[in-house]
């Protein structure tokens, strides 16, 4: 049939018979377009292949997500402990989305295997994803495995996305780490691990791409011991390595799982067989998993007093059973003592089944986490926004992750941010960038909310406004948005770049998608340069400013022009200072009267500024201090540490001190935080300042013949090379470098080494300048010349 298709198809590509004729084709054998698209045919014949491919394909996931009884009928909703939140976190190109994908397909949730390089995966669903085959923005998506609902977020493993990596984190129980079988651990997987961290999360990390030919499964477990500084308990071997890779075996049940890549009936990797490991068949390999076994036992009997009570009781580990070791790597998993490793080839269908059992197994349901803020809601309603994205159609998404009570449709909830009541339009699970409608979701359900049309990404959403007055009423904390927010950390951006519309018709289409993006991406900053008149929009990155351009042009129809790419400093205090401020206005008729005291010091290391230390002492009434005043007090000193006084960064890298606060009658909060303002921007002008430039990690990797000639560049750079590590043929160059030398670095490396080295990076610190570099960058800032 499907030769005589593509026959006839050759003949007429456009007639509507061959369109529907394809189309029943392709729904009941998806592989059939790989033939079609081998063959060869016109320019216009593949177009219209792939354009028929991806309506079928979107059809067959929509209607197989609605109709699946598994997802809709087993009721998993009330059965919190048979939910999983995890989501996958590595180095870019590790195989995140491959394993995600194998993953949706295994479950029964998709009927193909979506590939990246084909650029039809169903988590990449973005254009810009599509076009440059890496993760971009986060996708969330639903699916069963064996009983369990399994709620996954597949992140992105470049830096300019690591927002992306954050907010997803803040709302997961747990987190599988992939690692390239070649590399181990990585640059952005040092990143991503302390940020796993920063959130207390249990993890599994899965070593894939053992199928290449650089694999080394052992390098990697070392990789995890010295580089994560954690207990790696390797529950898997690989059976081969590099091409001769074919399975695994389990150190627990002592059973060896073989797949046949080249058999094409059962290349999906289904179907594998089980074996039990036996000394008269497997020799050798036999007494080295025997052995494996017996060292993971004792580990977690270290890890593990239940399990080291079990074994001094029966004074041998023979009788263990295969549920006693499951149970104890589970509970190791838990308490973070130690992480489970996996390995597999996500890419050759090896083994990813084992990795979802895994997930069921050893991450914790949301009924095994605990969290502190929880304690003030009981069964009350308390969700966390994490993300939002616009959507033409349905207006605002807004993802969220409730942790406790019940959410429904058309329900009013109060936002604790913004200090206003919406009431709901619909809810969605989400699947990817499709949707199914839901009535009500329950604790632990990551969900879609439509109808909150000012929440933003880190607000918290509760039942009503008298929640909140509850828990003000219990003192719980000092302030009442603190003590019912959660909210997420948002790194600061470090490039920046004026942004103007091809024409003055655009420009109310430009101020729209900008303000749109903003409420997506917390990491994208966008304000009116007072100086200039111009809008400047900040970003992570070249590449992260990049997409957000192609993404306001594809999504918003405005061909948008970007200014230089310039880097966003930071300024802070040379010296120590203190000053008092007196206002004493009369404005309306009424007299408003302020008088404070503030001090700061030098605090390198520090970063941002949080709060206004209170200094109380018999000569103040600063320990009564009213939490009105003192909030406008900080809010004051927040809008004159957003802008220094050198060439308008922020200030961060200092202590500020509140010493004495007098406000007459009758005074507004407003003049309280002027006063505060005033007197900081006063403070910082005498006590003098200094820029401060971000640097990053770098990590580049090479080849021993251009080694010499990347690390005379480097040098050249401002760099400082930290170490040179050892990888096979390879050398990876570790070094901190300024963000401002670093500007097109991609393709200046691609023509010092013919293209053959890579190299990655992330955030390191704010580091002092010299008084030259200091100078080169306000000229190249402002445009003049300072003295």
């Amino acid at each position: 049939m499907g030769l005589g298709v593509l026959a006839a198809f050759k003949c007429n590509c456009s007639s509507p018979w061959m369109y529907l004729r394809l189309t029943k084709l392709i729904s009941h054998r998806p592989k059939f377009l790989l033939h079609l698209r081998s063959s060869t045919v016109c320019l216009e014949t593949k177009l219209f292949i792939s354009h028929c491919y991806q309506n079928v394909r979107s059809q067959c996931f929509r209607s197989f997500s609605n109709k699946s009884p598994s997802l809709q009928d087993h009721g998993v909703e009330q059965k919190i402990d048979l939910i999983r939140n995890i989501g996958i976190i590595a180095h870019i190109d590790a195989g995140k989305t491959t394993t995600t994908e194998r993953m949706l397909y295994y479950s029964g949730f998709s009927r193909t295997m979506g590939e990246v390089h084909e650029g039809d995966t169903i988590m990449d669903y973005m254009p810009q994803e599509r076009e440059r085959g890496i993760t971009i923005t986060s996708a969330a998506i639903t699916f069963p495995w064996k009983g369990y609902k399994i709620n996954l977020i597949d992140t992105p493993g470049h830096v300019d996305f690591t927002i992306e990596v954050e907010r997803s984190l803040r709302v997961l129980d747990g987190a599988v780490a992939i690692l390239d079988a070649s590399a181990g651990v990585e640059a952005q997987t040092l990143t991503v691990w302390s940020q796993a961290n920063h959130y207390d999360l249990p993890r599994i990390v899965y070593i894939n791409k053992m199928d290449k030919l650089s694999a080394r499964f052992n390098a990697s477990v070392e990789s995890i011991k010295t580089k994560l500084h954690v207990n790696p308990l390797i529950l898997q071997l690989p059976v081969g390595q590099g091409k001769s890779f074919k399975g695994v075996v389990d150190l627990i049940t002592l059973e060896k799982c073989l797949w046949d890549i080249k058999n094409p009936h059962i290349d999906d990797g289904s179907v594998f067989k089980k074996l039990k490991l036996s000394s008269a068949v497997d020799g050798s390999f036999w007494e080295d998993a025997s052995c494996r076994r017996e060292q993971l036992i004792n580990h977690l009997a270290d890890l593990d007093d239940v399990l080291a009570e079990k074994i001094l009781q029966d004074e041998t580990t023979t009788h263990l059973k295969d549920d006693d070791l499951y149970a104890a790597v589970r509970r190791v998993t838990y308490s973070q003592s130690g992480v489970p490793v996996l390995c597999g080839s996500s890419y050759h269908n090896i083994a990813v089944q084992f990795l979802l059992d895994a997930i069921n197994a050893y991450l914790p349901s949301p009924l095994d986490r605990k969290y502190e803020f929880l304690k003030y809601y009981g069964e009350s309603l308390c969700c966390l926004v994490f993300k939002i994205v616009h959507d033409k159609q349905k207006g605002p998404l807004s993802f969220v992750r409730v942790y406790s009570g019940k959410v429904e449709q058309g329900q009013k909830i109060y936002n604790v941010n913004r200090s206003q009541t919406e009431k709901l339009a619909r809810m969605y699970c989400p699947y990817a960038d499709d949707f199914r409608e839901v009535k009500s979701a329950h604790s632990g359900s990551i969900v879609v909310l439509t109808g909150l049309k000012n929440a933003v990404t880190g607000d918290t959403l509760v039942a009503s406004h008298h929640q909140v007055d509850v828990i003000a009423e219990q003192k719980l904390l000092e302030e009442e948005e603190s003590a019912v927010s959660i909210g997420i950390q948002v790194p600061d951006p470090v490039f920046f770049c004026s942004i103007e519309a091809p024409s003055l018709a655009y420009e109310k289409q430009l101020e729209y998608a900008l303000q749109c993006l903003q409420k997506e991406d917390p990491t994208f900053k966008v304000h009116l340069d007072s100086d200039s008149g111009q809008t400047v929009v900040s970003g992570m990155g070249e590449l992260h400013l990049e997409v957000i351009k192609d993404r306001i042009k594809t999504e918003y129809g405005v061909e948008a022009f970007l200014g230089p790419l310039q880097v966003s400093y930071r300024e802070t205090a040379n010296n120590s200072h203190q000053e008092t401020v007196e206002l004493n206005k009369v404005l309306g008729g009424t007299k408003h009267f302020v008088k404070i005291t503030l001090a700061i010091k030098p605090a390198l290391g520090e970063g941002k500024v949080s709060k206004v230390q209170v200094v109380p002492d018999k000569n103040n009434e600063l320990g009564k201090i009213r939490l009105d005043y003192l909030k406008a007090v900080n809010n004051g000193v927040e809008q004159s540490i957003s802008c220094g006084p050198l060439i308008g960064f922020p200030v961060i890298d200092i202590h500020i001190a509140l010493h004495c606060l007098e406000v007459g009658p009758r005074t507004s909060l407003a003049m309280i935080s002027a006063a505060a303002s005033q007197c900081i921007h006063s403070i910082l002008k005498n006590a003098g300042t200094q820029l401060l430039e971000p640097v990053m990690k770098l990590e580049v990797v090479t080849d021993e013949n251009h080694l010499s000639q990347i690390l005379a560049d480097l040098s050249q750079r401002r760099s400082q090379i930290q170490e040179i590590q050892f990888r096979q043929e390879n050398r990876i160059v570790t070094a901190i470098t300024p963000l401002a030398e670093l500007k097109k670095y991609s393709t200046d490396l691609r023509t010092v080494t013919s293209g053959t080295a890579t190299f990655s990076m992330e955030f390191h610190c704010y580091q002092q300048m010299s008084s030259y570099d200091q100078q080169k960058a306000i000229e190249e800032i402002t445009g003049f010349v300072q003295f």
